[in-house]
């Protein structure tokens, strides 16, 4: 349950806003220089990789039907971001290209500033664009601006929805698909999809895409935007650095895509027509410190099951109801790196998956040839 009084709602939020102690890293870095400009990636990584081992998992639920006045203190925390995180990024960058830092330094800091960028930032946009306040939506456009990735709006409402856990999601990971070939793959298709649904849309509404209401006009402004001041603030080398640490805040989305819905298929039921996505469809996490971190992201399975519903009304789902990872998305985000590390983790546990939910198919390699799921 989520608690009424004003002091117990502001407690029972404070554990999300641990991210924010992050954002200092990045100032003692650029400051310090040396070993603190990776700071940020063992924070990150390491550090709540660490509390969740310490702290074990959170089970509890809150009562979905809490009100927005009891969300309050949770809400606050995605809204500050996106300032917060704009100042760290652009301040850096201008203390940055006027310090006395080496290349190196200057390459690990970025890599930390975009570690923090897709960690959290685009983690926070996504949990802002799913809500229906059109300002909440703008500041979660803002932050996909800043690391160049303006189109996950689109495809990740229009596409990943509707079709994810089918051939039509780039964003599904294929069994036995390592992530060095799935990220390409889906840096590729997720533009191409999400340029695809937002102009069939607009065809459904006798519109060419070239409509003023194409939100990739928005998307081009915004990132527009970002580069110019990252030019304006620190030349060249600003944008050099910006650019930088918007491709690590990519791989760091990409990654936790990966690993969100790896070998999980929905079932193929004809005519290009599949099953409901169920919350079998999704794994899931209940590490405690890492889902301060992500905002509940690792309830993933209720995320699909209710998208708009807020962060901390998030259920988690046992292992009766819903696939379970073994360690939180910094481990297995890691171990995603090293594909046969991740193949001996995670393969066994989709053939048990498949084993429980559809013990009807018993040769996988012929049901995805003549179903054409996704593919082996």
């Amino acid at each position: 349950m989520i608690p009424t009084t004003t002091l117990s709602r502001l407690t029972s939020a404070l554990p999300f806003w641990l991210s924010l102690a992050l954002l200092p890293l990045a100032w003692i870095g650029v400051t310090q220089g040396g070993w603190t400009v990776l700071l940020l990636p063992l924070a990150t990584w390491y550090l709540f990789s660490a509390l969740d081992a310490a702290l074990g998992l959170n089970l509890d639920n809150a009562d979905p039907a809490a009100s927005d006045a009891d969300l309050l203190y949770y809400r606050m925390v995605t809204i500050a971001w996106v300032p917060l995180q704009a100042m760290t990024l652009f301040g850096v960058i201008y203390v940055a290209t006027r310090s006395e830092l080496g290349a190196w330094e200057l390459i690990g800091l970025f890599f930390g500033l975009g570690v923090l960028t897709g960690t959290v930032g685009i983690n926070y946009s996504h949990e802002l664009m799913h809500q229906k306040d059109p300002r909440e939506r703008m500041l979660g456009d803002i932050l996909l601006a800043m690391v160049m990735y303006s189109h996950f709006r689109s495809e990740h409402l229009r596409v990943h929805h509707l079709y994810v856990g089918t051939p039509r999601d780039p964003v599904t990971a294929r069994y036995n698909e390592g992530f060095h070939r799935f990220f390409p793959r889906v840096v590729r298709q997720s533009l191409t999809s999400a340029f695809a649904a937002e102009a069939a849309m607009l065809a459904r509404r006798d519109l060419p895409w070239t409509d003023a209401s194409n939100p990739f006009w928005r998307y081009a402004a915004l990132q527009g935007g970002a580069l110019l001041l990252a030019l304006i603030l620190g030349g060249p080398l600003g944008l050099a650095l910006f650019l930088w640490q918007a491709f690590i805040a990519i791989w760091q989305l990409e990654l936790v895509n990966y690993v969100e819905h790896y070998g999980l298929t929905r079932k193929h039921l004809g005519d290009g027509k599949y099953e409901h996505v169920k919350p079998q469809h999704s794994w899931n996490a209940a590490h405690k410190a890492s889902n301060w971190l992500l905002i509940n992201l690792q309830r993933h399975s209720d995320h699909h099951y209710k998208p708009d519903r807020r962060f901390p009304l998030l259920q988690n789902y046992t292992q009766a109801d819903a696939p379970q990872l073994p360690y939180g998305y910094p481990i297995m985000t890691m171990a995603a790196m090293v594909p046969p590390l991740w193949r001996r983790i995670m393969n066994p546990r989709v053939k048990r998956w498949r084993e429980m939910y559809y013990p009807e198919i018993t040769d996988w390699r012929a049901y995805n040839k003549g179903a054409n799921p996704l593919p082996r």
